[in-house]
């Protein structure tokens, strides 16, 4: 290999730590400046110009800059500041660079962008993307449903790249051996259309059975040439997610984090919930505000563990009403999703169907117990509907978890301060703590950052043949014990500061049920060895 195109490989090129042995050997004598740096020296300096950027979109353009020169030093740069960097390399501030990425694009990170209408270059585009390396993880997306923007069409790569820094930044995944993907099936955004600039299709997004074929020859493409893979969807719209998840769960090691992910973190949070307040679960009534992928999955996994506890399937769906933009929803609905309809129910059940648009309606009707929203409507979560949870319940959960900041339900602090301290609150966004009555209520967030990284850790450690409700139960209870929940104003969950240690014990308790329940592939049979020794560290 020539030495430009070693100073050009972010997974070869060190920049100024090349020692001068490696400058000899790699003929790069002379085209670096003469000092040798290490890489401690490379971050302090790079950290240094990274604060002189003003806002947090030139701070993830600058770290960008990194990333796409020298993957250890980016990925040495975030674990030393890991809380620090995640919201700016990822979630908040990537909604600003996915809404900009044609008008910004500049490298295609490593990448693979594949045209809903060239399938024949399916295999072809992940074999040149891949390059010699070894693919173990991918995140695909088709960017119809990016957090709680919508539609970005090809812009959403970004949300891939981003997804997999979180990956090797909390859970230690290589990044040789991980690929983003945008699956570009077109845009129904007029504004990405009608922009110049945009970089992908500009026809309508295509669907049915053209969509899913694509969907399909994908899949059978990336098994082919990366056989020891975990494959992770990322923000499909709702007519499509769970379509897909249901097709390749119980045939391929596969992760939709919008629909399981989410569910995974509010459930460990819930959990926590119940441990404090000495609630039984079983004993709730859930009320999920926003029946998309994110809401029905949530509801979807509590109602599972509901079962686990006890229940039969039928008496668990009583404990569960979801709200969507039509109100309360019912079984004469027609425009229920198959993922809504288990939880519709009868209008003949209540007096006051007519009323059940509001949630403050329901809320009282049903006595909720919890509440947990994914609307993406910002301030529904009113003084007035906190107040008529605590009146149903001494200790409500409260989980506001639209996201970004301004689509959240309710900010952390007036929902301590309406509650006087009872809720139990988690909110989709980094949340300071809250001062209430002398006391410091720290917010934990539900940031499925705590989950996917070490379910992903586990799943690869472990070479799980697939991804089991078992082994999703057991990511989640794994969530307790960082924290000491025995402080009045402790979070529900685990602050985002704790994710590798988090990341570790997810993974192991993830690795040690798939041998449990023989999908482990791994030679090693030690599942916490197995974990150990899968993880990267970022050194030259």
């Amino acid at each position: 290999m020539k030495a430009h195109e070693i100073l050009n490989n972010p997974f070869l090129n060190k920049g100024t730590a090349f020692t001068e042995e490696e400058r000899s050997k790699l003929g790069l004598v002379g085209l670096l400046p003469p000092r040798v740096q290490t890489i401690e020296e490379q971050a302090r300096q790079t950290y240094q110009q990274m604060q002189t950027k003003g806002t947090d979109l030139e701070k993830r353009l600058f770290l960008m800059e990194i990333f796409n020169t020298n993957r250890t030093l980016f990925y040495y740069l975030f674990s030393q500041h890991l809380e620090e960097f995640n919201p700016i390399v990822y979630d908040p501030t990537i909604a600003d660079t996915i809404e900009g990425y044609s008008d910004l694009f500049v490298d295609p990170q490593y990448a693979a962008y594949l045209d809903i209408n060239h399938p024949e270059n399916i295999e072809s585009t992940l074999r040149y993307a891949a390059g010699d390396r070894e693919i173990r993880l991918i995140v695909v997306t088709d960017a119809e449903g990016i957090l709680g923007i919508g539609d970005w069409g090809t812009n959403g790569v970004d949300i891939s790249v981003g997804k997999l820094m979180v990956y090797t930044g909390a859970a230690g995944i290589d990044p040789a051996s991980v690929l983003p993907i945008v699956i570009d099936a077109g845009t129904n955004r007029r504004e990405l259309a009608e922009n110049p600039n945009y970089l992908g299709n500009r026809h309508e997004r295509v669907r049915g059975d053209r969509y899913y074929n694509f969907i399909d020859q994908f899949v059978t493409a990336a098994e082919k040439l990366f056989p020891r893979l975990y494959l992770h969807w990322e923000d499909f719209g709702r007519g499509s997610a769970a379509n897909i998840l249901n097709k390749y769960k119980n045939v391929i090691p596969t992760f939709n984090d919008d629909i399981q992910g989410t569910g995974i973190v509010t459930l460990g949070g819930i959990f926590t919930a119940m441990e404090i307040s000495g609630q039984k679960l079983t004993d709730q009534v859930y009320v999920c505000f926003g029946g998309g992928s994110a809401g029905a999955g949530i509801a979807a996994r509590v109602h599972r563990e509901m079962v686990v506890d006890g229940l039969t399937e039928e008496e668990a769906y009583q404990h569960f009403f979801m709200v969507d933009k039509q109100g309360l929803l019912f079984d004469d609905m027609e425009d229920l999703t198959p993922e809504q309809r288990p939880f519709a129910k009868k209008r003949s059940d209540f007096e006051n169907a007519d009323q059940m648009t509001d949630l403050l309606q329901v809320v009282k009707t049903v006595k909720a117990t919890i509440l947990v929203g994914t609307s993406t409507q910002p301030g529904r979560f009113t003084e007035e509907i906190v107040r008529a949870m605590c009146a149903n319940t001494d200790r409500p959960v409260i989980f506001p978890l639209s996201n970004p900041t301004r689509l959240a339900e309710a900010s952390a602090e007036n929902l301590i301060k309406w509650s006087e301290g009872k809720a139990f609150v988690a909110t989709g966004i980094p949340s300071a703590n809250v001062r209430y009555q002398g006391v410091d209520y720290t917010i934990g967030q539900a940031n499925n950052a705590l989950i996917y990284p070490g379910l992903g850790l586990g799943m690869l450690a472990s070479e799980a043949s697939l991804l089991t409700d078992e082994m999703i139960g057991a990511a989640a209870h794994s969530l307790s014990g960082i924290t000491d929940i025995r402080q009045e104003g402790a979070p529900v969950l685990p602050p985002f500061k704790y994710v590798p240690e988090v990341s570790t014990k997810v993974a192991e308790a993830v690795a040690k049920k798939a041998q449990e329940q023989g999908l482990a592939r791994a030679r090693e049979k030690d599942m916490e060895k197995a974990v150990r020794e899968f993880k990267w560290e970022p050194r030259y």
